[in-house]
């Protein structure tokens, strides 16, 4: 089986890599708008070749679409257009416009849109890592349209990276990665920006940074060529998180700033109930 990867960096180079590890295809193709990931790629060992979109269409049974979600919306319709047999999979991180866009499309059963819940704060080949997605979650978006056989190929690529499953509608999908993954790149990226508003005029804050100040403001570094997309599309429901943690933060002010610390802890207490969820 020959694979192409469209987008060959933190996302797509992880998925080169297991695969290359499992001996699981017999060649990987690159597709990169830019030639410097492509070269990259190539010197990594993460793709055996690179070459066009056309060709790769051509010459692939699996069509990895791991690019920002503004250019997945924009190339899907048109890679659906030029395919026959091949499967296509949708790895973005909204699904709503994207599988909305192609609703009617006559090859709409050869397109599993399929999210990992995996990656890091950085972006491009040399990003991609072994092992990024062993025990994480991939979700699979509406498949009651995919084809059973694109279906079944794209489980058995999950299985090699040895990830965990999950089932979700579009809108369900959309929501939910609002409120776990959204959120918290917003959050990242403002309380980046407030510190370094505080640089200007104190250079020493970050001596003072440490582990606690890093975990939390580690992703701020991400990419904004993937994530403003993200937001565009997912607008209306990160829109909605982003109300509902500006309230939490105003409860949390409003009890400092009238040095009710009993109403404080209280909200720190009903914040750890957290652990539930995370372990």
């Amino acid at each position: 089986m020959n694979i192409a990867i469209v987008g060959v960096g933190l996302i797509g180079g992880s998925v080169a890599i297991t695969l290359k590890e499992k001996k699981a295809v017999s060649k990987i193709i690159g597709v990169d708008k830019s030639d410097t990931n492509l070269k990259k790629a190539l010197q990594l060992g993460l793709i055996d070749e690179e070459t066009t979109l056309e060709e790769a269409i051509n010459r692939s049974d699996v069509i990895f679409l791991t690019i920002p979600v503004d250019a997945i919306l924009q190339l899907l319709p048109s890679i659906l257009d030029r395919i026959t047999h091949q499967v296509v999979v949708d790895m973005g991180s909204t699904k709503e416009g994207i599988l909305q866009a192609v609703a009617n499309h006559p090859n709409r059963g050869r397109l599993v849109a399929a999210h990992p819940m995996a990656g890091t704060e950085y972006s491009g080949p040399e990003a991609a890592i072994p092992e990024l997605f062993k025990g994480k979650m991939m979700v699979y978006v509406d498949v009651m349209h995919s084809d059973e056989d694109a279906f079944d190929t794209v489980d058995a690529i999950t299985e090699q990276l040895e990830m965990r499953t999950a089932f979700m509608e579009a809108h369900e999908h959309d929501v939910h990665t609002a409120y776990v993954s959204h959120i918290s790149h917003i959050t990242s990226f403002a309380l980046a920006l407030t510190v370094l508003e505080k640089e200007k005029s104190q250079g020493r804050i970050f001596e003072l940074a440490g582990s606690g100040f890093e975990s939390t403001v580690r992703l701020a570094k991400s990419s904004p060529d993937m994530w403003t997309p993200i937001f565009k599309q997912n607008r209306d429901n990160v829109l909605e998180v982003l109300q509902e943690h500006i309230k939490q933060l105003q409860n949390i002010q409003q009890a400092l700033s009238e040095e009710d610390y009993e109403a404080f802890h209280k909200l720190i207490k009903k914040s750890n109930k957290i652990r539930r969820i995370l372990k």
